[in-house]
């Protein structure tokens, strides 16, 4: 292991992420049979209704490549659900079906114990300083 005053932060931010994305992949694929990713994009559709594809990739900071497979195999999983938009005619509306509700409903609990573990690891101070810092880089315009 690195020593404690390992500055390289980039390349920590790496580790940390690959670490995490890892365990709670694992973690929800068991819980809910889906992944992290996955997972991300069913709340997203869910906290924002009548988002379309274009607006998924937006909100999950990816490209609408990678947005099209990722709706193509939660739409095929029965995870989500697609329909015509009322005023785009080549755009269409991402809906949750009911299995997606209940895959974001069993993957909650995992969640849940997820951040309880960080948390503990951190210390309160520590993971709301670390969610503080990753919010501002996530949104960082250099």
């Amino acid at each position: 292991m690195p020593e404690p005053d390992d500055q390289r932060l980039y390349f920590l931010l790496q580790r940390a992420a690959h670490r995490l994305r890892t365990t709670a992949d694992r973690r929800c694929l068991a819980a809910a049979g889906v992944t992290t990713a996955q997972l991300g994009a069913l709340f997203a559709v869910h906290d924002e209704a009548g988002v379309t594809q274009q607006q998924l990739a937006r909100t999950l900071g990816l490209r609408e490549s990678a947005v099209t497979g990722l709706v193509g195999r939660l739409t095929a999983a029965g995870l989500l659900a697609k329909r015509p938009h009322p005023r785009e005619h080549r755009a269409v509306v991402l809906e949750l079906t009911d299995a997606g509700t209940e895959a974001l409903r069993a993957a909650q609990p995992e969640i849940d114990r997820f951040n309880t573990e960080l948390r503990e690891a951190l210390g309160d101070d520590g993971f709301t300083g670390a969610a503080t810092a990753m919010h501002r880089l996530a949104y960082w315009e250099s």
